[in-house]
């Protein structure tokens, strides 16, 4: 499992019924794509769940690679939002735990993404173990959550690159509000074609 988000943010006082309706008429287009978990259409607004932003900010869980970079770079989608909005960067990581939430069922309507860096001390004992411990811990976290009445999908995955964890939940209807939530969005629309194709629970 691999997740993948970028994010486009637009001028303040830019009408995001724009993204609604963009949304709205091609939204369906990923609907069936092969090698697909799941897209969230997800946008923030300025001024609405302490946003200090309008963004919009797709999110991504991809069960194949190759359909993944297909869509980035082969032509496959990504092309048009280069076009529109030119190329933001895309944040990408490598899948950790992915659980199905008791609202699998349901449309879901908010999201949240709790982003945190890895501390460069996390192996306090000397062993190199200390990141395994530290993801173990995330891992027991996220599998709790998941027993929230009102949680549709829920995953962790991790950047190496930069070092920082994500985790990245479907709300039924609103986040928690006890959510530690670096970001909270609305879904606009949730094209989910491989979604009982992703990983459930702890995938390493």
């Amino acid at each position: 499992m691999y997740a993948k988000q970028y994010e486009i943010t637009l001028p303040a006082d830019y009408d995001m019924e724009t993204i609604r309706k963009r949304v709205s008429e091609g939204g369906h287009a990923l609907d069936d794509r092969a090698g697909l978990g799941l897209k969230a259409y997800v946008i923030r607004e300025r001024g609405i769940d302490g946003s200090p932003v309008n963004q919009y900010a797709p999110f991504y869980l991809w069960n194949d690679s190759g359909a993944m970079a297909h869509f980035l770079v082969g032509g496959g989608g990504f092309q048009n939002i280069v076009r529109d909005f030119g190329r933001p960067a895309a944040r990408h990581c490598t899948g950790i735990a992915c659980h199905a939430g008791p609202a699998r069922t349901a449309l879901p309507r908010a999201a949240s993404r709790r982003l945190t860096s890895i501390p460069s001390d996390a192996d306090p004992d000397g062993t190199g173990l200390g990141l395994s411990a530290l993801i173990e811990h995330e891992t027991e976290q996220l599998r709790r959550l998941c027993g929230h009445e009102g949680v549709h999908t829920a995953a962790l995955a991790v950047d190496p690159h930069h070092w920082q964890l994500l985790r990245f939940v479907l709300w039924a209807d609103s986040c928690a509000p006890d959510e530690e939530a670096t970001e909270r969005y609305e879904v606009l629309h949730l094209s989910a074609p491989g979604l009982d194709d992703l990983p459930e629970g702890r995938g390493w």
